[in-house]
């Protein structure tokens, strides 16, 4: 897995169809840390061979790989096949209530790899992953990414 401060995405460009690029939060308590490895290890307890996103925004902004952009993802039920998951490190308050808990440098990190993405990807939507979901109770990513990143 790669750190990511400065990047470029064009060096991993696969063409695949890809129809969505999925906006994820880790449903973790803001005011706790969740480092790559504990998401790494939540992943692999629920039976993954590896982190299910393609990309991991902790909450200092730092961009983590951790999923080649080739490897179909593990994020949204019957949508990996054609999408590319990046998930923040957050999206619980400190009650563990749902919530939009991006830091300043998460939106930056975020808004900056989801533009680039597009770039690829131009037919892509980028959504959250509440919006791909028949249930109607999940939040993730707990903002609405369809209508935060639409002039991307």
């Amino acid at each position: 897995m790669k750190e990511l401060k400065e990047f470029s995405l064009k060096e991993e460009y696969v063409p695949r169809s890809i129809l969505y690029i999925v906006v994820h939060c880790s449903a973790t308590r803001a005011n706790i840390p969740f480092t790559e490895e504990q998401l790494l290890q939540c992943h692999l307890k629920r039976g993954f061979k590896c982190i299910g996103y393609h990309f991991y925004v902790t909450k200092d902004g730092v961009l983590h790989h951790t999923r080649p952009m080739s490897e179909i993802g593990a994020h949204a039920l019957g949508f990996n096949l054609h999408s590319l998951a990046i998930c923040y490190e957050g999206g619980l308050d400190e009650l563990g209530k749902p919530a939009d808990t991006r830091t300043a440098s998460q939106k930056e990190t975020l808004r900056r790899v989801l533009g680039e993405l597009k770039g690829l990807y131009p037919e892509a939507k980028i959504v959250g992953h509440y919006q791909l979901s028949a249930n109607v109770h999940k939040a993730c990513p707990c903002f609405d990414a369809r209508k935060e990143y639409e002039d991307l």
